[in-house]
């Protein structure tokens, strides 16, 4: 590892970390960036990565320390959870009731619960996945979750538009917010997973601290353009 691209990652992640408040967390989007990077960053103490390729996930958990929390970020198709899940500490981009039932299956044949999140669509871009507020509101009255015994659904993760427009990004982070607080009341009240609020990015994770958010997912401001 060359000593610039390790002080590189270094002194980005220092200044993010630098301006995170207590009990919001960074999750370090390491998909597309090489090992050496996410080695120098586990070096600083970081240990939440996020990945959105399962191949490149499962690659990567192989060779890395084992102590490593690893987010899946991207779009899930049905047909590759039973990869991740046997070692995938949080699945965040849960968007439908189909791909909960097979996470729920997968994980009973390996004897695990997965920790899930489900996937918000307020952005005003037709190429987001996620359910609409609505959806997500009648998915869990609809009540089958209950049921799965090896899923636990621990908040909720959205992506803001990608506009210059600071206002309309925090409109959607405080939607985001406000739902989360009516489904903690309605169905969450008295199971203390159901905590998380992952919204934020390296462009707009200052504003979704001051909307609530518990989770960042930073990438390019730590590791720099994509790699490969």
């Amino acid at each position: 590892m060359n000593n610039k691209m390790e002080y590189d990652v270094k002194g980005h992640l220092h200044q993010i970390l630098d301006t995170l408040p207590q009990g919001v967390r960074l999750v370090a989007i390491s998909k597309y960036h090489p090992q050496e990077y996410i080695e120098a960053a586990y070096a600083e103490g970081q240990r939440v990565f996020g990945e959105s390729h399962e191949q490149e996930l499962r690659q990567k958990h192989e060779a890395l320390p084992s102590d490593i929390e690893w987010h899946f970020i991207g779009h899930l198709q049905t047909n590759k959870v039973k990869y991740i899940v046997p070692y995938v500490s949080m699945i965040e981009s849960v968007d439908s009731m189909k791909l909960m039932k097979e996470i729920n299956r997968q994980a009973e044949k390996c004897g695990r619960t997965v920790n899930i999140l489900l996937e918000l669509h307020i952005a005003e871009e037709s190429t987001k996945y996620g359910l609409t507020p609505e959806a997500c509101r009648q998915l869990l009255e609809d009540g089958e979750w209950r049921e799965m015994q090896h899923v636990r659904i621990c908040g909720l993760m959205m992506m803001a538009s990608f506009v210059d427009d600071r206002e309309q990004i925090r409109r959607e982070m405080q939607t985001a917010a406000n739902l989360f607080d009516e489904l903690k009341a309605k169905y969450f009240a008295n199971d203390d997973a159901f905590c998380e609020r992952s919204w934020g990015m390296s462009d707009d994770y200052q504003i979704a601290v001051e909307t609530g958010s518990t989770m960042v997912r930073i990438g390019t401001s730590i590791f720099g353009p994509r790699v490969y």
